[in-house]
């Protein structure tokens, strides 16, 4: 039996978990989370939405294994009454493209169709007909997504897999992982801060916006940051029939939320230096993201902002997608970080990948090998062009 140490206890790592812990003969599976109140958690600040409008095969792919996850959750991963319920709903994703952004949204939707998304091309006129609130004289073509993409509550999902992980065999320690014992290219255990040493036949590093500080302890350059964003709560008293997440050209975006909605924007690179505090910052809603959401649907002239929070992107400063798998140097460190914002749709894929990897060792239902810390060595960078 290979005794797993998972050091990051969010959606990612619970996946891990979960998946490794339904063959509980071959892995003893403990989870490593210094703060089972989630309160820094990624996992917990996000806005927990998913999507198939990617312009790379592996993360469409992720994506698609994400969807048909979350439909099935409430019997996957049920273990007691009530049954676990995420309020998944598939609205879609609308991206927009003014006439300069136009041949990278045909370019996207080629490689999306090629992979059986289901996606439309709108022409302007096509878009002020569907969504009659929309300003559309800047536009040149939109993307919407005609299913599986939406939103969910994310903090139910990590809740949901960290249960079914326990109740099938994992254990979860509620301590704070501060080393690694490496002995030339493995990794025989995790030190934690009461001063003890776990040991170990594999470690696994889930720890999201401090993964970087993990790689360190084994002596590896692993190429995450933690990076502040901010979501901003608003009301509108207008109603949007049929609103989708909506991706603006200025970079900008925004969903409903129950009678509200949510968005949210990437600050300029000046304004987003690393492991800045967790403080929302209210003074962009004014000064930014407000006048480009009433340019864009006239109704948001009149918006009342209900809250905001800020979290953090795990963000991989080298292509802004995930790194996944051992690193060569130290095969038995694997690493499943750097999401850069897709963590939590992607965390289904990510887990049964990492399980299939460790018990098979290699990609079974999903190739994942495009995410291989190998690229980052080799200068390869995985080019994303559906960054948000």
């Amino acid at each position: 039996m290979q005794r797993v140490v998972i050091i990051g206890g969010g959606a990612v790592g619970s996946s891990i978990a979960y998946f490794l812990s339904q063959t509980p003969d071959a892995f003893d599976v403990t989870v490593l989370e210094r703060d089972p109140t989630y309160a820094e958690a990624s996992s917990a600040l996000s806005a927990s939405s998913i999507r198939q409008q990617f312009s790379t095969p592996v993360n469409i792919g992720m994506s698609q294994m994400g969807i048909a996850f979350l439909r099935d959750l409430a019997a996957t991963l049920y273990v007691d009454d009530p049954a676990p319920d995420i309020g998944l709903t598939e609205p879609g994703y609308l991206y927009l493209a003014s006439a300069a952004g136009c041949a990278t949204l045909r370019s996207n939707y080629d490689t999306q169709r090629s992979q059986g998304v289901d996606v439309a091309l709108l022409e302007p006129v096509q878009l002020q007909a569907r969504f009659p609130w929309l300003n559309t004289a800047d536009l040149a073509l939109g993307a919407l997504g005609l299913s599986g993409e939406g939103w969910f509550d994310g903090y139910g999902l990590m809740q949901a897999l960290r249960k079914k992980a326990i109740a099938q065999g994992a254990t979860y320690r509620r301590a704070q992982a501060v080393g690694l014992l490496r002995d030339g290219t493995r990794v025989n255990g995790v030190w934690t801060s009461d001063g003890a040493a776990l040991p170990c036949d594999v470690a696994v590093n889930a720890a999201g916006p401090w993964a970087a500080r993990v790689a360190q302890w084994a002596g590896i350059a692993l190429p995450v940051r933690a990076r502040r964003r901010t979501v901003f709560s608003f009301s509108c008293p207008q109603a949007l029939p049929h609103c989708p997440l909506l991706i603006d050209p200025s970079g900008i975006w925004f969903r409903p939320d129950g009678d509200k909605f949510l968005c949210g924007y990437s600050p300029d690179a000046a304004d987003d230096a690393d492991d800045l505090p967790l403080d929302a910052q209210l003074d962009a809603f004014d000064n930014h993201v407000w006048p480009a959401l009433a340019a864009r649907v006239p109704a948001f002239e009149a918006v009342r902002v209900r809250g905001a929070w800020a979290g953090y992107y795990e963000m991989n400063v080298f292509d802004h997608n995930a790194i996944i798998g051992a690193h060569p140097d130290c095969p038995n460190l694997y690493f499943a970080n750097g999401f850069s914002g897709h963590g939590l749709q992607q965390a289904p894929a990510t887990g049964r990948g990492i399980a299939e990897l460790l018990r098979y060792g290699a990609y079974r239902s999903l190739d994942l090998s495009a995410l291989s810390f190998q690229r980052v060595l080799d200068n390869r960078p995985l080019l994303e062009k559906n960054i948000i």
